[in-house]
This record gives C-alpha cells, structure tokens and sequence, in this order.
C-alpha cells in the first residue's frame, strides 16, 4: 500500500546497546560502519525499520544481521530525537539495552558492518552520530 503526504516525515531507526562483563571489566558491543555516514567509525549496531517489522523485530534483525549475536533479552531505552543527529536527514532512533553472556557472545561483522567488537566501556573511540550519549545513557540505567 503506498501513502502520500504533503509534509515531511522523519526516518525511524533502532540501535542495540549490548553490555558483557569480562573479568572485572564491562564490555559494549560496536561495530565499524561499512557506509555512508561515519564510513570507517564505530557506532552501535542498528539500522532502519521496516514497513512490515515491530521495534523489537528490527532491533533483533539488525543487531543479527550486523555482528551474529542472537537471544539478547533486549528493554526499551529511549527515543533519540534531536534534529541533527543524523546527517542523512531527520532520523529518531529507539535505543534498546541487554546484556550478553561472555560464554556465548562470539560476534562477527555483517551485512553493512566491516568489523564487530567488544569495547572496553571506560576506552570507547570517538562513535558516529550521537552514540557516545546513549552508551551513557545505558550504562546509567544499568547501574540503577
């Protein structure tokens, strides 16, 4: 079914934000960006909605299609929504939030990601869009 509007409408992403604990250390979940924008940065794994998926649907797809990772009990974080977060155009991104097991958390670069990788929480690089922010976010949820 296709629909026609006269205004604008903004893109709908979701993002995964998936924690392990390694040792004594906490652990995020990145993977490096095969694409335009922030071609070559690290950022979280996600991507688009489709027309015919729930949230909980895209984010499960994309956090499989992009590192391998499976069976992550994933909670709504939040909706970010500032205006320029996404230079492709106005984007709003529900972020989900879960904890991996290190015993079964073996993740490999897919579909649009080059590379997936455990970072250390407390050593993250410089993350494409707002990412840094809402691993913060994460971690302060986490801890409550």
């Amino acid at each position: 079914m296709a629909y026609t509007y006269e205004y604008p409408r903004p893109a709908l992403t979701v993002d995964a934000v998936v924690f392990r604990n390694n040792c004594d250390k906490t652990e995020v979940l990145l993977i490096q960006r095969d694409r335009y924008p922030f071609e070559g940065m690290w950022a979280l794994p996600g991507g688009f909605v489709e027309m015919d998926e729930t949230l909980e649907e895209a984010v499960a797809r994309e956090l499989e299609e992009e590192t391998g990772l499976t069976g992550i009990e994933l909670k709504q974080l939040h909706a970010f929504s500032d205006v320029g977060r996404d230079p492709r155009g106005r984007t709003v991104s529900v972020t989900f939030y879960g904890v991996a097991d290190k015993s079964d958390s073996k993740v490999k670069g897919g579909d649009d990601a080059r590379d997936a990788q455990w970072f250390p929480v407390d050593k993250l690089p410089k993350l494409a869009f707002d990412h840094n922010e809402i691993i913060e976010m994460a971690r302060e949820r986490m801890l409550r």
